[in-house]
């Protein structure tokens, strides 16, 4: 499985970069992989609320998609497989934008509950905070929402960064889950 989610990110990082230069920028992937066990369903509504080793309880939308949804129940254990990269360009000037790209592998009916989604969004916006010492930028996106992101030391030009300048990002998201045999 963990192939299978580098490869569709991979993929996807590729596709949506396909034809851009990323100058001035670095891609940086960030893995977390742990059991999870499911605390409640809400099958209407196909959300899924889950506790990770550490206590910290997440929900997770499921798609309609998904057709073994009926398979979860609270107490069962997921493994899960979450993977981030973040490509950032540093380019001032333009207007805010943003794109999203989304692949799915779910696992067939009447098997085993799992599958890799993976979500790659492109988003220029204006710089709200910069914090140079820590490389951490919060970005406002056209949709007014904040994106937090770690910018690595091979990126050059951030200290040519300011607040209220417009830069570019790219990064995708990719979530494995695999129901465990109980």
């Amino acid at each position: 499985m963990k192939a299978k989610v580098i490869a569709i990110l991979a993929g996807l990082l590729v596709a949506a970069g396909a034809g851009a230069q990323v100058k001035d920028g670095a891609v940086i992937v960030d893995a977390v992989e742990g059991v999870v066990t499911v605390v409640d369903v809400d099958r209407e509504a196909r959300k899924v609320l889950v506790r990770g080793p550490n206590g910290r309880e997440v929900e997770f939308a499921v798609p309609a998609e998904a057709q073994n949804l009926d398979q979860v129940h609270p107490g069962a254990k997921f493994k899960v497989r979450y993977l981030q990269a973040v490509a950032v360009s540093i380019a001032k000037g333009g207007n805010a934008t943003s794109s999203n790209s989304r692949s799915m592998q779910l696992a067939p009916k009447g098997d085993v509950p799992g599958g890799v989604i993976a979500t790659v969004r492109q988003l220029s916006g204006t710089v709200e905070s910069i914090d140079q010492d820590s490389r951490l930028v919060t970005l406002r996106g056209p949709e007014g929402r904040n994106l937090t992101f770690t910018v690595d030391d091979s990126v050059q030009g951030l200290d040519q960064i300011e607040k209220g300048d417009l830069i570019g990002v790219e990064y995708a998201e990719s979530v494995a889950m695999r129901m465990l045999p109980q």
